[in-house]
Order: C-alpha cells, then structure tokens, then sequence
C-alpha cells in the first residue's frame, strides 16, 4: 500500500516510476530529519531565553542561524519535490493519447464568438 501512494495519478493508468517514488521518500525523510531537529533547537532557543544567563543569550545567535539555515532546505527540498513531481507527471502524460494536458486541462484552445 505504501508504494502506491503515487499510482493512479496523471491520466489514470499511469503510474509513477519506482525509482521517482524513492526519490520522494529520500527528499521527505530528508525534509523531517531537519524539522524533528528544528522542534530541538526551538526548545533551546526557548530555554535559553527563558534563563536570561547572557552566554545562554548569546548561544541562541548561533542557534537561530542554525535554525534559518536549516529552514532555507527545507525550502529547497521542497522546491526540488515539486521540480520532481511536475517533471513526471509531464513525463507520464507525454504518452498519453487522450488530448488532455498535465494539468488535466484539454490540449486545444476554445474560441468564442466576439460580440
């Protein structure tokens, strides 16, 4: 069942390579590794502030940084997922004979009459 978890997306039948499958698992473990160590340096900072003790203050400089850093990836692994995901499903759909689009969308413009 947890393999599945992409099929059937696209145009119905298509279903989503493994190998791209093990690349959206890799970025997602990836992504909660940095935010389960995030939750630990927000309860730091949190501590840390909470003391008052100004070298504990002055830790937190780094820890936040740290923490910023660690946010500009999360943002970026997703950022790749999404390159990803639309990549294979344009690469699902490019196959696809049913005259629909990606986006599910048919592949031909509508023209309406002016007036």
């Amino acid at each position: 069942m947890e393999g599945d978890t992409f099929s059937g997306l696209g145009n119905g039948s298509t279903q989503l390579d493994g190998k791209v499958l093990q690349t959206f698992h890799k970025s997602f473990v990836q992504v909660q590794n940095i935010l389960d160590q995030n939750r630990v340096l927000i309860n730091e900072i949190n501590q840390n502030h909470e003391s008052k003790i100004p070298d504990n203050l002055s830790r937190n400089v780094g820890l936040i940084r740290e923490l910023n850093n660690n946010i500009r990836r999360v943002v970026d692994l997703y950022a790749d997922l999404s390159t990803s995901f639309a990549k294979s499903m344009d690469a699902s759909s490019d196959g696809d004979s049913s005259g629909l689009k990606s986006d599910g969308k048919a592949g031909h413009k509508r023209y309406r009459p002016s007036g």
